[in-house]
């Protein structure tokens, strides 16, 4: 059991955290989260934390406003009750995607984000997989930015693909693509997507010889998954003999069970940064990698002042 290390868990993904607390052989901070009526969220740690190594487990996915605020309250409380160090673990990171201005009088909504955890009183962040690698210098706190990779080859490894490819399904996932097929010592293929006409479907080409293949869809995240059953359809009328898809987040927000569930897909395999029970239910090609081994590695590491990146070596 490392030595003053305190596991607090928001309500984001609380068995996510139990199973972190579980791989370090320490137990959850007892903590009391709840909300008055007007849905304000109160927090109260139970515990002497003064002087220790306080790692807060919570993914700021949906409900995504709530869990930020949710996230602040409980480093402020930390922070107030002397903690030594304060680390955000936030194995989601929400609003990723809006980091840069791609029309005039918009916000950069992760650089806000990034600004509000650390005046809320956080002194390093830990991340995984972030949909932008840029992001890490929204913070002027350090940010350990962890990667899925090792959990996800491992399960495609012990699988019995037929001459796999991997396929980005878009131009800016390619470097990503490319690092796994190079992991896995496979092809690579590209989903060239464009729009001939102003409100006309994407036309999506394939670049690669999928042909009689397996394929692997490689992204960071799906949301409502139309961009990968768009480009699980196209590897399909290249020839493809089966398409499976893996991601490290698994939003699935509005129609993605139902497009998941009619797609050509046969399975997804994803990892459990954002908390999946009822979506299992719902679909049954969902295969959930636990990622909390991973953290609990990372966070033993931050506590020891060890090398991270020899994780990914």
């Amino acid at each position: 059991m490392p030595e003053g290390i305190k596991i607090i868990s928001g309500n984001s993904h609380r068995s996510l955290s139990q199973e972190v607390a579980e791989n370090l052989g320490v137990s959850l901070c007892d903590t009391k989260i709840s909300s008055f009526s007007d849905g304000e969220i109160m927090i109260q740690i139970n515990e002497n934390v003064r002087g220790s190594d306080a790692f807060v487990i919570q993914s700021t996915s949906p409900p995504v406003n709530d869990n930020i605020i949710e996230l602040l309250l409980i480093i402020d409380a930390l922070k107030r009750a002397s903690a030594g160090r304060i680390t955000a673990v936030m194995p989601y990171y929400g609003y990723a995607r809006q980091d840069r201005k791609v029309q005039p009088r918009v916000p950069i909504s992760s650089k806000l984000v990034a600004d509000i955890v650390t005046a809320a009183g956080a002194n390093r962040v830990l991340a995984v997989d972030l949909h932008a690698g840029q992001i890490q210098g929204f913070f002027n706190i350090p940010v350990d930015h962890l990667y899925a990779m090792p959990v996800l080859v491992e399960h495609i490894r012990s699988r019995q693909f037929k001459d796999l490819v991997i396929v980005s399904p878009d131009a800016g996932g390619v470097e990503r693509a490319r690092a796994f097929a190079k992991r896995l010592q496979c092809s690579l293929a590209i989903i060239d997507k464009r729009r001939e006409v102003t409100n006309v479907c994407e036309v999506m080409n394939v670049i690669g010889d999928v042909k009689g293949r397996d394929t692997l869809l490689l992204d960071d995240m799906i949301d409502t998954a139309g961009t990968m059953t768009q480009a699980a359809a196209a590897l399909k009328e290249s020839g493809a003999n089966r398409v499976f898809a893996a991601a490290t987040h698994a939003v699935l927000s509005g129609p993605a069970i139902d497009r998941i569930n009619a797609s050509v897909v046969e399975e997804i395999i994803v990892t459990n940064t954002i908390l999946l029970d009822s979506k299992k239910e719902k679909c049954r090609k969902l295969t959930v990698l636990s990622i909390a081994p991973l953290l609990a590695d990372a966070i033993k590491r931050i506590h020891e002042e060890s090398s991270i990146s020899s994780l990914f070596v």
